[in-house]
């Protein structure tokens, strides 16, 4: 027969086994638990860092958001076209910034690899205006650069063409430019300087004209004007023979030689001649008319002396040179002889004559 104490440490072990597992069973599911969260941890952080696209950072990437676009489908997409890591993070950063409700539709021109916060702010501000490439060449007029500025951005040609030929004399221009203070007539022929722009949608006529003669400001800021001046020419002169020699010449190593030809005949003050101050009065034409060359206007160098009273288009940086240095030489005439629209140039109206008499029979 068992005893009672016998009985009693019986019952006293099974009650320490049993403890022991009890123990062992809350230390499994902590380890469990701990477990889990570990792994839900991981998985969180995967699933905001890990980089979705695996597109290299700094391409071009323009990305177009449609009206009524959600948070979630904005995120997808900037995160396939690799501008952010992920969209987890993007819509993570954007909420927490209470930012999520504010990205606006539109397109954009991103890069890869840019951070959450950079584009948050690029997608809060909106896009950036739409861009209109206008391109001027060297010697056009300011009719000829208002139609293709019309045809490019809208602004209407009427428009800009009244402010152009009106408005140089505005106090606010001129004190802006100085450079204008030069200018005697209300034009702004010449200073609308030739170059590709680009424009933001909703600019003005006097927006795009601004843009032009600031350029024509910077362009010519370090042109060194000892030589005009030595001949008593001031800086509107000087953009009224470079326009000249920008429509006269055809092959860009002529450009200071023509001016030394408008720079001697200035000097024995002979009347200039140049064609093309008749062609800007009475339109292009192929071929002048003798009545062409007797038209009255200011500007008609075969009658009145000296250099017109402005420019005649506007001239690119290489006339604007020429003007400001001329080649030295005693050429007093020139007359269109090559095929490539060259001319020989003379020292003598008999040989000018004869140069041109053979130009009539056929150009090399």
């Amino acid at each position: 027969m068992t005893s009672p104490d016998a009985v009693a440490q019986a019952l006293s072990g099974a009650a320490d086994l049993k403890s022991l597992f009890r123990k062992r069973g809350v230390a499994i599911t902590a380890a469990a638990v701990v477990l889990v969260l570990v792994l839900l941890s991981a998985g969180a952080w995967y699933a905001l860092l890990r980089k979705e696209s695996g597109l290299p950072s700094g391409a071009e990437a323009q990305v177009v958001i449609p009206p009524r676009t959600g948070s979630a489908a904005i995120a997808q997409t900037l995160a396939e076209r690799g501008v952010i890591p992920n969209a987890l993070g993007f819509r993570l950063r954007a909420r927490l910034a209470g930012d999520d409700s504010n990205l606006m539709a539109g397109t954009y021109d991103l890069v890869t690899g840019m951070s959450y916060e950079e584009v948050v702010s690029r997608l809060n501000k909106g896009p950036e205006p739409a861009l209109s490439v206008v391109a001027i060449p060297e010697g056009w007029t300011i009719d000829q650069i208002a139609a293709r500025v019309e045809a490019r951005t809208g602004v209407s040609a009427k428009e800009f063409v009244t402010f152009a030929k009106t408005r140089a004399q505005d106090t606010w221009l001129v004190a802006r430019y100085p450079f204008l203070k030069y200018n005697k007539t209300t034009s702004l022929e010449g200073y609308l300087f030739p170059k590709t722009y680009q424009v933001k949608a909703g600019a003005s006529a006097l927006d795009i004209i601004e843009m032009m003669v600031a350029q024509y400001g910077k362009e010519t800021a370090t042109l060194d004007l000892s030589v005009p001046t030595s001949h008593g020419l001031d800086p509107h002169q000087v953009v009224t023979m470079a326009s000249m020699i920008e429509r006269e010449a055809r092959v860009p190593s002529e450009r200071p030689v023509i001016a030394s030809v408008i720079y001697n005949r200035l000097s024995r003050g002979m009347l200039l001649e140049i064609d093309a101050t008749v062609l800007y009065v009475v339109g292009n034409k192929t071929n002048l008319l003798y009545r062409d060359l007797r038209v009255d206007s200011p500007y008609n160098t075969y009658v009145v002396h000296g250099l017109p009273p402005g420019p005649i288009a506007s001239p690119g940086l290489a006339s604007l040179q020429a003007a400001c240095a001329p080649a030295d030489t005693g050429y007093y005439f020139y007359v269109r002889t090559g095929k490539d629209g060259s001319h020989t140039f003379t020292q003598t109206k008999v040989e000018f004559l004869a140069a041109k008499a053979q130009a009539k029979k056929g150009l090399k």
